[in-house]
Parts: C-alpha cells; sequence; structure tokens
C-alpha cells in the first residue's frame, strides 16, 4: 500500500469522521437539535470512517469505491435536504409542515401533538448563505473526488 493512497484514505474518512463530530458537537454542545434528515445524513459518513479502517487494513479495490458511495450518498441526502429548506421541493411529511386548509380542529390539533421538534424545512444554522446540510453536500461531494482518487492510486499500484 502506497503512502499516497494511505494519505488519500485517511483524508476521505477523517474528512467523514470530521463532519460527523462537528454535526454531534453542534447538536450537544450548540444546542442544534437535529431533524430527520440531518440525522440520515450521518449514517453514510459513519459507513465512510468504518470503510476508511477497512481500506487501511486491506487492498481491496472495492473499499475506495464503496468509501466513495456512502460520500455521494450523503452529498445526495445533503442536497435533497437543502431542496427542502430552500422550498425548492416537498420535503418528508414526517418532518414539514403540510396544509391546514380544511382540516378539523381535532385532525389539526392531532397533527401539531405528533409534529416531530424539529422541521426538515426550517433552517437551524447557516455560514455564508449555506445552511449545514448545504455544507454537508458540497463537503461530501469533495470527499467523494478524494475517494475516487485513492480508488484509482490502488488501481495503478
Amino acid at each position: 500500500m502506497t503512502d499516497l493512497r494511505k494519505f488519500l484514505i485517511l483524508i476521505a474518512a477523517g474528512g467523514s469522521a470530521a463532519v460527523l463530530l462537528g454535526a454531534i458537537g453542534s447538536q450537544y454542545i450548540g444546542g442544534l437539535a437535529p431533524c430527520h434528515l440531518c440525522i440520515l445524513q450521518r449514517w453514510p459518513h459513519a459507513a465512510a470512517v468504518l470503510i476508511g479502517a477497512l481500506a487501511l487494513a486491506f487492498r481491496a479495490r472495492i473499499l475506495p469505491l464503496l468509501g466513495a458511495a456512502a460520500a455521494l450518498t450523503t452529498s445526495g441526502i445533503g442536497l435533497y435536504h437543502t431542496g427542502v429548506e430552500r422550498g425548492w421541493w416537498e420535503g418528508p411529511t414526517t418532518c414539514t409542515s403540510g396544509p391546514v386548509g380544511g382540516m378539523s380542529t381535532d385532525d389539526l390539533l392531532n397533527q401539531i401533538m405528533n409534529a416531530p421538534l424539529v422541521r426538515c424545512d426550517e433552517v437551524a444554522w447557516q455560514f455564508l448563505g449555506l445552511s449545514m446540510a448545504s455544507w454537508n453536500a458540497l463537503i461530501s461531494l469533495g470527499l467523494a473526488l478524494v475517494w475516487i482518487a485513492a480508488w484509482r492510486h490502488t488501481t495503478r499500484a
């Protein structure tokens, strides 16, 4: 295993670990409760960290591709979440508000009582005009490219 391949895997898996720790830190230290889509974006990062550990231990060519797939998955979820936040499309009914016209008082009360505490269509934090979901989409796309570079280096070695 070459040093460059190891370095690329460490960058890719370490990047996912950093994003995951940042999300957990913002939740428990910063007080930003995650919505359903936020939680879904965390799982592929956890998988990428595990894949990175396996890729460092074993030279299987498939592992960097699996890492890229994990990064692209969380990037896709982040892009979808960004669209929900910006109103480009509807989000899942489990974490967005819906129209209340035509609902009875009992139905409305039931919807309120069963609604999640954090909605997916509201931005809790942003930096430079981008939400955490948007940053995740961009960063994860970059991490996918690093995974692909590690794969390319594996096939050339």
